[in-house]
């Protein structure tokens, strides 16, 4: 009884906040349905490592070292970047890069989506040392493995804070993004319609393209091998047409479990003392700032295309150049048919959004070769 008594002393009103923040996480993803299998098991995960002497977590208790559950899942898959780069199997096998071969053009748009990370940089690295400020401008790619293997590579100190940050602005998309669009474009612009031309991608097509992209990537950001190479291998995976089951596998159960256990062990590191400090606040700014301006680059640079193409492009199409597939395209396409019911831009949001995937990624690869 006495050790009880103990351990409600030891509660601190820091504890208790973060207990607060796991709860919202978690409610969020119940009765938002916002990402669930990644915030709920970081929401609980943040309750697990806040209790006093909690057992989930390596511990010095009475001089000696009591490994936990949590922090041993931390050193194996995270601190090795292994979980994030196993899940962009997953990712990799969920996307259909048809549109985008279809339409090569559309990768411009997923280009111009990541302005928000070098803005974010040039502005966060005035306030904190330059590799922290390369980890935490990933954020806004909305991309939580490029913002793991980012920060880890770079031996960030607030890699807690950026990893909590990055997925929850993946899981806030339908939130952040709709109101942002409205601002900067007209009702008349968000009516621009866009034909769609069916165009059958070949088979060999979508096989060498992943080959290929790999190839390239790795010649220009030899850094950025390692996350282009597990994206593009769990396509690949997809689009050989000869391992079906391994194809489910990989988007279905491998991707979900993955995920449920980076969230929680992403939790491991959010202990008050180190997750309560004005410098997780400034993160959070920072990668909301980054992610801000990632949508209004991907926009812009689609209105800037529009003086110059007799046809239009619909410049929300830009904003779906971020990395949170396929829940931006989707709300673009969403968001084109409040405004016109007739208005179909599904296949061009996807294609943008599975380019920003790519673009990001190297974006990530491009901060390490220039920090690591």
């Amino acid at each position: 009884m006495s050790f009880l008594y103990e351990n409600l002393l030891r509660l601190t009103w820091q504890q208790v906040t973060m207990w607060v923040i796991g709860g919202i996480l978690i409610y969020l993803a119940i009765k938002r349905d916002m990402e669930p299998s990644l915030l709920l098991p970081i929401g609980f995960g943040a309750i697990l490592v806040n209790l006093p002497f909690s057992g989930a977590i390596s511990q010095i208790i009475d001089g000696a070292l009591k490994e936990g559950a949590l922090s041993t899942l931390y050193e194996a898959g995270i601190a090795n970047e292994l979980f994030p780069l196993l899940l962009f199997i997953g990712i990799g096998a969920m996307c259909d890069f048809g549109p985008l071969l279809a339409n090569p053009f559309l990768m411009m748009f997923g280009a111009a989506a990541q302005f928000g990370i070098f803005f974010t940089f040039c502005i966060g690295s005035m306030f904190f040392p330059i590799n922290d400020a390369a980890a935490i401008a990933t954020i806004g790619a909305a991309d939580g493995p490029t913002a793991i293997v980012v920060a880890q590579a770079l031996k960030s100190q607030y890699l807690s804070a950026i990893m909590v940050a990055a997925y929850s602005y993946m899981a806030l998309v339908p939130i952040i993004q709709p109101p942002i669009i409205r601002l900067i474009t007209t009702r008349e612009e968000r009516k621009i319609r866009m034909d769609y031309e069916a165009k059958q991608v070949p088979i060999m097509t979508r096989i060498l393209f992943p080959i290929i992209l790999t190839i390239i990537a790795g010649l220009v950001a030899p850094e950025a091998v390692q996350l282009v190479g597990f994206l593009m291998f769990g396509n690949l995976i997809k689009e050989c047409g000869v391992l079906k089951s391994l194809t489910h596998t990989a988007e279905g159960v491998l991707a979900n479990l993955i995920t449920l256990i980076l969230g929680i062990s992403i939790a491991s590191q959010m202990r008050a003392e180190t997750f309560l400090t004005v410098e997780t606040l400034m993160i959070l700014c920072l990668g909301l700032f980054a992610f801000i301006f990632d949508t209004i680059g991907g926009v812009l640079f689609a209105k800037l295309l529009n003086l110059f193409l007799k046809k239009k492009v619909n410049p929300m199409i830009g904003a779906a150049g971020i990395s949170a597939f396929p829940m931006s395209g989707r709300i673009i396409h969403k968001m084109g048919l409040e405004e016109d019911p007739q208005n179909f831009l599904l296949m061009f949001s996807m294609g943008v959004n599975v380019s920003g995937q790519i673009a990001s990624v190297i974006a990530g690869g491009l901060m390490l070769s220039f920090f690591l």
